[in-house]
Order: structure tokens, then sequence, then C-alpha cells
């Protein structure tokens, strides 16, 4: 099951709660869930979740062309991101706006 919740059952089981809580309070359908996931999993870069949120997207009956709009707008949401952290810490640097259109 894995080093955490191996040694630690508490944590296990704690997990186990959060995803009853999530699942009891999910405010929209499994689909948008599994693409949320999906991209969640992209940033996280975790593969092993990539594939199972990829696969649960398609079992839940989302398109290629859902999956990829999910994927692209994770994509351009982390390049934006990156973008304007960079240039905060160009503006923490040279004491300057350089922010762009990041505000």
């Amino acid at each position: 099951m894995g080093i955490l919740r191996d040694n630690l059952a508490a944590y296990g089981a704690a997990l186990d709660k959060v995803d009853e809580e999530l699942d009891a309070a999910r405010p929209f359908d499994k689909k948008t869930e599994e693409l949320f996931r999906f991209a969640l999993s992209i940033k996280g870069r975790s593969a092993p979740c990539v594939h199972k949120h990829f696969k649960g997207a398609r079992a839940e009956g989302a398109s290629d062309a859902e999956i990829a709009y999910a994927f692209a707008l994770t994509m351009r949401e982390s390049a934006g991101a990156d973008e304007c952290w960079t240039a905060g810490v160009l503006s923490e640097l040279f004491g300057a706006d350089s922010s762009g259109a990041c505000g």
C-alpha cells in the first residue's frame, strides 16, 4: 500500500476519510472531477496519477477534445504562472514593476 499507509495506519485512514468527504461534497459530475484530477496530476508530475485520471476521464465519457482541452489549459496556465512568478522575482531584484500582463 505504500510506506505511509504501511507504517502510519492513522494517516491512511485520514486520507480515506478525506476522500469520503470529497465524494460526498462533489458539486459537479464525476467526468469533470476526473478532468480536474488529470490536470492536477500533470502539475504534480505524477505519472501514475496522470495515467489513472486520463483513464478515469475516458471511463466517465470524456472525449479526446475534452481531455486535450484540459491538457492545453493546464499547460497555458502553467506558462502564465511561470511568467508572472519570474516577473515578480525580477521586480524584487530591480525594484521596478516588471509584471507585464500578470496583474
